[in-house]
């Protein structure tokens, strides 16, 4: 009986592993690494944005990233271009520098999203950056 209640109690502990391994998201920093600024940083205009992202984030060699307020108002755009060949599952370096006025508000956030020309959701992902003003 004892024997059947540690097998019992070792499978529901495999499966809630299983389970918290298969709907915990899985790291974008593996997709995409921002370098400058980094979370929280204090920014003023022009900002320089330096980091890498995989290839397959880029489509012709660019993505946009964009700066909103706390309000999610957006404040500027810019699309970052790749420094080095983008046509590979590797890193690929980008620096951008973003021009933008300063919102009366303390606190934003940047938005870098991974191109998708298809459109279709399932290949939409972005990685969010809070900044200070």
């Amino acid at each position: 009986m004892e024997k059947n209640i540690v097998i019992l109690l070792i499978i529901i502990v495999l499966a809630i592993l299983g389970l918290i391994f298969f709907f915990i998201p899985k790291e974008k920093e593996s997709l995409i690494k921002v370098y400058s600024p980094m979370p929280n940083e204090l920014i003023e205009s022009p900002v320089i944005i330096k980091g890498e992202a995989k290839g397959f984030w880029y489509f012709e060699a660019s993505f946009p990233v964009y700066l909103y307020d706390e309000n999610d108002n957006m404040i500027a755009m810019v699309i970052a271009q790749a420094k080095e060949d983008w046509m590979t599952e590797e890193f690929v370096p980008f620096e951008i520098m973003l021009n933008f006025n300063k919102p009366e508000v303390k606190n934003g956030y940047f938005v870098f999203e991974k191109s998708n020309p298809s459109g279709l959701p399932e290949n939409e992902d972005k990685v969010t950056i809070p900044v200070r003003f």
